[in-house]
């Protein structure tokens, strides 16, 4: 379980240490990054020597945060206060841009005391 911003976040079916108490549905936060001219060129240079692509792990990291954000807010718009059962999705558009979609379920959780 990850918790953002007090917010918990699960990949499993449940939250250890809460109970869900109702299922609001299902959301997602979807975001679709393309990096600019001058980072594909330094990311090409870059791709010559081989190693870590920084600018393109830099332009992810930012991207499934934002993705991550997004399903987040969803689904307080539901009313929830947590999410179960979240994953990632992640495609390429057009050789040029990648679309991150995070999705689970938004329910209402209360800790267990």
């Amino acid at each position: 379980m990850v918790s953002v911003n007090e917010f918990p976040i699960s990949t499993a079916n449940d939250i250890p240490g809460f109970r869900i108490i109702e299922t609001k549905g299902f959301v997602y936060g979807l975001t679709v990054r393309s990096r600019g001219f001058g980072g594909q060129v330094a990311a090409g240079l870059r791709s010559l020597v081989g190693g870590e692509i920084k600018e393109y792990v830099s332009m992810m990291e930012k991207t499934r945060s934002d993705a991550l954000e997004n399903m987040m807010q969803h689904a307080r718009e539901l009313g929830a206060n947590a999410v179960i059962a979240a994953r990632y999705d992640s495609n390429e558009i057009s050789g040029e841009m990648q679309e991150i979609l995070v999705y689970g379920t938004a329910v209402v959780a209360e800790k267990i005391e």
